[in-house]
């Protein structure tokens, strides 16, 4: 069922809509009283969420005798600047997810932010699909604040995702809908996978399978677990940096997603001119690079890249 649940006037006749589609069980003597909400579009920039909310809702019209639950989707939660290829709120410049849990008397993001939380608040389990910005390529991953690791990781392992990674990141987590979710009492997952304005079929199908495992394992499907990765856990291990040691163009000598060894070479930085040499970039130790950068223009102190110094040889 599709529905509207905010809808807030804007100048010259428009006006914001927030929208979900919702699927309960046919049977409603089925229903084991549990709801997950799965959302994406919090940046209009990200559209591997979109993609995965569209592969579950035809999965899930064609299998609608598997629910057991209540299922919500909402595929953009900032469709205007969806309409608008924006990642922020059109016109006011916001960062959607930086303002949360927003205020119903505040500025138009506010009522927005506000509008959100209320709808998905209460659901057992929220799953926050991002892509990277249009500069870096992520692996496939869960971030968890470390305050909520105990209750999200056990949820996080069944997701078929390669690496989870739980960070003290809390100046910036605290004014995410994720923080404002589990705040409440809504436990809820970011998951992080791809590059901005770009599809990744293959991560989205992963992701789609690990949805399907996760509504499985809780119960809110009818049907038999499914076979999963064991993914890296960022406890067990350290997280490298990389960044770019001098402006220019960064070109990778690397593939993403691969093992790496000290010392080894990711790519080089290009002088547009000519003058100085190709300056190159180094691992600082070993480990799974999860993290590359995309755009290849850079400054000094770009983030290039980021490693898991996996500890457990899980990775490997």
């Amino acid at each position: 069922m599709l529905e509207t649940l905010v809808t807030i006037e804007l100048p010259v006749g428009e006006s914001y809509q927030l929208k979900r589609h919702r699927f309960t069980p046919t049977d409603e003597s089925l229903n084991h009283g549990k709801r997950i909400s799965i959302v994406s579009g919090t940046h209009g920039d990200e559209v591997e969420g979109i993609y995965v909310i569209t592969m579950l809702a035809e999965w899930l019209k064609v299998n609608s005798d598997k629910v057991r639950g209540t299922i919500d989707l909402y595929p953009s939660l900032n469709s205007l600047g969806i309409d608008s290829i924006t990642r922020t709120v059109p016109f006011y410049q916001v960062d959607l997810n930086r303002i949360f849990p927003g205020n119903a008397r505040d500025t138009f993001p506010n009522q927005m932010a506000f509008g959100i939380v209320e709808a998905i608040k209460g659901s057992d389990i929220a799953i926050d699909i991002h892509a990277s910005n249009i500069f870096l390529r992520e692996l496939p991953q869960v971030r968890i604040a470390a305050t909520y690791a105990e209750s999200l990781v056990p949820l996080a392992k069944k997701l078929n995702m390669d690496f989870i990674w739980v960070h003290d990141a809390i100046t910036v987590l605290e004014a995410t809908l994720a923080h404002s979710l589990n705040s409440l009492g809504t436990r809820t997952l970011v998951v992080e996978y791809g590059v901005g304005m770009r599809l990744t079929p293959s991560y989205g199908q992963q992701l789609l399978t690990g949805i399907l495992n996760l509504m499985a394992s809780e119960g809110i499907l009818a049907m038999d677990t499914l076979p999963v990765r064991e993914p890296c856990y960022s406890d067990h291990g350290k997280v490298y940096y990389i960044n770019a040691p001098a402006a220019g163009i960064f070109v990778p000598a690397m593939d993403h997603c691969q093992l790496v060894h000290a010392e080894q070479l990711i790519g080089h930085i290009h002088d547009p001119y000519g003058v100085h040499d190709p300056v190159p970039c180094l691992t600082p130790g070993r480990g799974v690079l999860f993290t590359l950068r995309e755009y290849p223009i850079v400054y000094e102190g770009s983030l290039i890249a980021r490693i898991f110094d996996d500890q457990t040889g899980v990775c490997q």
